[in-house]
Formats: C-alpha cells, sequence, structure tokens
C-alpha cells in the first residue's frame, strides 16, 4: 500500500517509515502543509497523521482528507491523555488510531484492517456482477429484470435488455416506466453509470439517481455499476449515497469498518460479553472497542442486554449479506446498490 506519515517528530517518522518501507512506498510529511503537498502529489492509501502537531492539528488534516480525498483511510498517532479525542474524530471519519508509543503488531492490525477494508469496498467478486446479479434476481427471487447496458448480452428467460450506447436520463426514464407499466414488481440493472456525469451537473445526475431509487421503493430492488477510475471520488460517493435507500446507507455506514464487521459476526454467533467481543475484533484497546459496540447499537444491528450484545433480526441480516460478499445488494423487494466495476489496486 501506499503510506503516507505525518509527524512533527522527526523521530517518530523514521522509526515507523524504516519498519514499514520493506513491504509498502512510504513517504512521510513534518506537517499538515507539507502533508497537503504531498496529497496533492500523489495518491495514498493510508494517512498515519499525529494528532498534536504545532500549527495545524491531526484533525485538521483528517478534516481535509475527508473533503478533497474522501477514498484515503486516516489513521490518527494518539498518547493516552488524548485517546478520547482519537475516539471522537471516528466520528468525524478517522478509521482508526494508535497510541503512543506503539507496537509494531498494532500498526500491522491496522494495516491488515486497511487492507480488508479496501477488499470490502472494492472486490467486484461474482455476486456484484450485473449479469450475475440480473440472473440471480430472475431465478431465484422471481422477478422480471430491466437490464440497461452497453455490452453485448443475449436474452435470457425474465430479463429484458436495453440496450444503450450512452446513458441518457430520459430514455431510461421512459424504459423503467414503461416496463413497470406491465410488471407490478421487478428488478432494475444499470451499468456504466458514471456515463450519467460526462456532460451534465453533478447534481442533475444525482438528481436523476434518486428519482430512479424512489421510483423503485416499494417494487424491487436496483443494482448501479460505475467504472470507478472515470469517476472522482466525490461524485462516486455522491452516486453511492443517491443509490442507496435510507435504511441502506444507515446499514452500510454502521458495517463500514472491518472491526464492526468482525464483532457483528461474532455476536450473531451467539449473545457474548464485552471481553469476548473485544477478544473477536483482536482488540486490546476498551474505548475503540466501546465506540464500535455502540456505532452498531445505534444503527439497530446490535441490542446490548443484561449485560451481553445480541444480534438484532436487522444485524442478522446483515451478516448474511457480508458472507455473501455482497453487502451492497438489497435482499429484500425494495432498496438499491452502488458497486465500482474495477477492483482497487492493493499491495
Amino acid at each position: 500500500m501506499r503510506l503516507l506519515i505525518v509527524d512533527d517528530d522527526s523521530v517518530f517518522r523514521e522509526e515507523l517509515s524504516d519498519l514499514l518501507a520493506d513491504e509498502h512506498h512510504v513517504a512521510t510529511a513534518a506537517s499538515v502543509p507539507k502533508a497537503i503537498e504531498e496529497l496533492e502529489r500523489e495518491d495514498f492509501d493510508v494517512v498515519f497523521t499525529d494528532l498534536k502537531m504545532p500549527r495545524h492539528s491531526g484533525l485538521e488534516l483528517l478534516h481535509e482528507i475527508r473533503r478533497r480525498w474522501p477514498t484515503t483511510l486516516v489513521v490518527l498517532v494518539t498518547g493516552f491523555a488524548t485517546v478520547e479525542t482519537a475516539v471522537a474524530a471516528m466520528k468525524d471519519g478517522a478509521f482508526d488510531y494508535v497510541r503512543k508509543p506503539f507496537q509494531l503488531a498494532q500498526i500491522a492490525a491496522t494495516l491488515e484492517r486497511a487492507r480488508e477494508q479496501f477488499r470490502f469496498e472494492r472486490d467486484p467478486g461474482d455476486a456484484r456482477n450485473p449479469d450475475a446479479t440480473a440472473r440471480r434476481w430472475s431465478e431465484r427471487a422471481g422477478l422480471p429484470v430491466l437490464q440497461f447496458t452497453s455490452r453485448s448480452v443475449r436474452s435470457r428467460p425474465g430479463v429484458t435488455v436495453a440496450p444503450s450506447s450512452a446513458v441518457e436520463p430520459t430514455q431510461i426514464r421512459a424504459e423503467v416506466e414503461s416496463f413497470f407499466a406491465a410488471h407490478p414488481t421487478g428488478a432494475v440493472v444499470l451499468e456504466s453509470a458514471e456515463r450519467l456525469f460526462e456532460g451534465r451537473r453533478r447534481a442533475d445526475s444525482v438528481a436523476f439517481l434518486s428519482w430512479l431509487r424512489d421510483y423503485l421503493e416499494g417494487r424491487g430492488p436496483l443494482l448501479v455499476s460505475f467504472d470507478a477510475d472515470r469517476l472522482s471520488a466525490n461524485d462516486a460517493n455522491d452516486l453511492r449515497a443517491a443509490v442507496a435507500a435510507p435504511r441502506t446507507r444507515a446499514t452500510l455506514e454502521a458495517l463500514g469498518n472491518p472491526i464492526r464487521r468482525a464483532v457483528l459476526r461474532r455476536i450473531a454467533r451467539g449473545p457474548c460479553s464485552f471481553s469476548e467481543a473485544m477478544h473477536a475484533a483482536e482488540l486490546d484497546d476498551s474505548p475503540k472497542l466501546a465506540f464500535h459496540l455502540k456505532k452498531l447499537v445505534d444503527e439497530g444491528l446490535v441490542a446490548h442486554v443484561d449485560e451481553e450484545y445480541r444480534v438484532t433480526p436487522l444485524g442478522q441480516e446483515s451478516v448474511r449479506l457480508l458472507e455473501t460478499m455482497d453487502a451492497f445488494a438489497p435482499r429484500d423487494a425494495s432498496g438499491g446498490s452502488a458497486t465500482p466495476a474495477p477492483a482497487r489496486r492493493t499491495n
């Protein structure tokens, strides 16, 4: 992976860089402005930044990265006295934090979680293949499917292919409305959605996708695929948000961290205590685990009853999604998902 280490302490920067340089591409910066320069110069997968630095803090860097490079993961480096601040920063989008003095095993575990996160977000797999999804909805769910594609796709029973050399919102809307005039329920697969953003305002493209999601609410599921290399990070995030139904968005956010996914899988096997959840997450940090457990509870995936954590029906459904590596695809007759077609590079 491509890592950026930001700390005004040159000893810390060099020590961490030396530990990681054999397996990763590593760059360093002594301040937030220097870190911004590095980020503008090249792409990074993970940024390790000290929380407290002169003039500009790690929190300021976190907010700037979330605004300009939202696919880059930020790990805060903190002392024991600022753990509470680091936990609060996770609410603002920090991926994780590590405490000084750090141990190599702690850094390695954080990077392994980052790899798992990239796989979770980017690995298309068979379940995210548009043709496989259309076939599953048609054959297993018994839903008629309308598939928009520019590829040469042979017709299949239950799947109506709408060939298109360009993605035009007015054309798609007319096709969708005509299709559902003949079918009270059904599913829609829209490929190459990145083309919606070509030559159009982002707001107009997002508004159309939101209309499509709302139109299908109660009628059937929606899959939107796109080429991540042809969209900016902001466009891709807006696309995902527009397609996901409100409950789906909340669930995806709750599942958007490998620690929470590990804990949820453990709780789904049976009620467990705080210490058992900590063991499942391979953590030795109580504040960090408490943060993630609270997120699962707040989103309705886990219930805290009599000093035990128990999975809810929504949590069980989420575990089934995780187990099939189809976390973005809805499994009921409503809602939507958006998935990038290519896999993200990881080393």
